[in-house]
């Protein structure tokens, strides 16, 4: 594991932005945001002219950087595709009813060109874009996505040994793993456990060639923005590749490919941030091959599906590999966290999520309460009823996890103790943060069960007086001796998904 707890803070040099060691994320859909806005406010709105207020709105939730999803130039060839995919028809029918050939344009992870979209604003909107959120201090982050381009990319033609080939043969026998393309038989992009993505065109990491230009490309990307979210990044990995695409790859090169891309664009941009889509409980390779933060699937899945006992277990891992992890409830790949985390499981989820270490993902969407994943192929949702309370509680938490105590303070996750008659505390998870005379304890109830416990805290200057304990969410007040918490915890009773999140004075 890493030796430190704590990442050193990332500077952005070309906008002045620093990302704090324990950033917070915010993702928009790019093409939806900007038809929204367009629509509300009765004009073309494109990255160039972003009314003020709407960046303000932003700089309200005091996000670190706003991933700006979907920027990139998307295929012509790859939407033809998707518009004739009975299952994604079927998909894109499910979420938006009345979807017509309008909304649809195409995934974003299917490009053509890193350049962006001109009908977003070209290179110059999301240079204004970029100014427009570092004045407000945040960063930008953009995609970059290593596995595979759109089949209809400069690359087929030009660099044909960048990509893993086929034969006739291949493209006999298997249809939907191979294409054609000018007299040439190229694989469909895929992973080792699902069937290949009919609109993208399989890159050969192996390739010293395509390794020499992702490096320039990385290097552009990295003049635009302050870091990037490197879509399935696991998939490069020797490992992982050599078992997907074995000897059609060649002979694997002596240095892993993160391991030969990260340093090259840190040679330049010292402190440029990547950001891992990391499955398959790989999080900890990637963090060694120079990756800032991966994403925490195995947390979201026990949110999601299992008990306290296997989320305190999973947050017993060591604290300096936590630093390094993305935590959400939701993203533009999951379910809607309204959908998935019923009534007030929502909110105890995301206490859960948003008060840990590491990094903290938020979704375009997901403060007002929507409940229909859109497929990112679509530019039109379904209008759903905002939820106001929701949103109130998410500008509120997203507030609060700015204190020093969770930006610089000292993490512990807490022992709980119950009683001989009662071990509902196995419902509970706790842990709390010290920075300087600012102290948070958060205490969260992941089960549909009343539930108490003793919270033991590791503060022996509690000792002697009375402290007030503060839940900032729900500004309710506590009192408690410092003697009885110290000598036997700090009693909790919640109802079913109940929590707190206390700050002790």
């Amino acid at each position: 594991m890493p030796s430190t707890a704590q990442s050193e803070p990332v500077e952005s040099k070309a906008t002045g932005v620093i990302l704090p060691s324990r950033p917070s994320f915010y993702e928009i859909n790019t093409r939806l945001w900007l038809r929204e806005l367009s629509r509300l406010y009765g004009r073309a709105i494109t990255l160039v002219n972003v009314p003020a207020e709407v960046w303000d709105v932003l700089s309200g939730f005091r996000f670190d950087a706003v991933w700006l999803m979907g920027v990139w130039e998307r295929s012509p060839a790859g939407r033809a595709m998707a518009m004739e995919n009975d299952d994604l028809r079927q998909a894109f029918a499910a979420a938006l009813p009345d979807a017509d050939d309008e909304d649809i344009v195409g995934s974003p992870y299917s490009i053509r060109a890193y350049e962006v979209d001109e009908a977003l604003g070209g290179r110059d909107g999301l240079a204004a874009a970029r100014a427009e959120l570092a004045a407000r201090g945040m960063g930008l982050i953009l995609d970059f996505v290593p596995n595979h381009v759109a089949p209809d990319h400069p690359w087929i033609v030009e660099h044909p040994d960048y990509f893993i080939r086929g034969t006739a043969a291949d493209l006999a026998s298997a249809p939907t793993e191979f294409f054609e393309t000018g007299g040439r038989i190229v694989a469909n992009g895929r992973d080792p456990y699902y069937p290949p993505w009919p609109d993208v065109a399989q890159l050969n990491a192996f390739d010293a060639g395509l390794r020499a230009a992702t490096t320039d490309l990385l290097l552009d990307i990295a003049g635009q923005c302050d870091g990037v979210r490197c879509d399935m990044a696991m998939l490069m990995s020797t490992e992982i590749f050599s078992r997907t695409w074995g000897e059609r790859a060649g002979a694997p090169p002596d240095e892993q490919y993160w391991e030969e891309m990260i340093p090259a664009v840190r040679a330049r941009h010292p402190h440029f941030c990547f950001i891992a889509e990391v499955y398959w409980n790989m999080e900890w390779q990637m963090q060694k091959q120079g990756f800032d933060f991966c994403y925490d699937k195995r947390l979201y899945d026990r949110l999601a599906r299992e008990s306290a006992v296997e989320v305190r277990e999973h947050l017993a891992a060591d604290l300096a590999y936590q630093e390094h992890l993305v935590r959400f409830i939701e993203n533009h790949d999951e379910p809607r966290a309204a959908a998935v985390f019923q009534a007030g499981k929502a909110l105890a989820a995301a206490i859960a999520a948003y008060t840990l270490p590491g990094a903290k993902l938020f979704h375009y969407g997901q403060f007002e309460g929507a409940t229909v994943q859109l497929p990112v192929f679509l530019t039109r949702r379904p209008l759903e009823a905002s939820d106001r309370a929701l949103n109130a509680f998410y500008r509120r938490l997203a507030n609060e996890i700015q204190n020093p105590a969770l930006r610089e303070g000292q993490w512990r996750l807490c022992a709980l103790n119950g009683w001989p008659d009662n071990t509902s505390y196995n419902n509970l998870v706790a842990w709390c943060w010290l920075a300087g005379d600012e102290r948070r304890v958060v205490v969260v109830n992941l089960s549909s069960h009343t539930s108490q416990a003793r919270v033991q805290l590791p503060w022996p200057e509690l000792a002697g007086q009375n402290w007030v304990f503060f839940d900032v969410m729900d500004e309710r007040t506590y009192e408690w001796a410092g003697d009885e918490v110290l000598n036997m915890g700090l009693y909790v009773e919640l109802a079913p998904w109940g929590r707190h999140f206390f700050a002790v004075r």
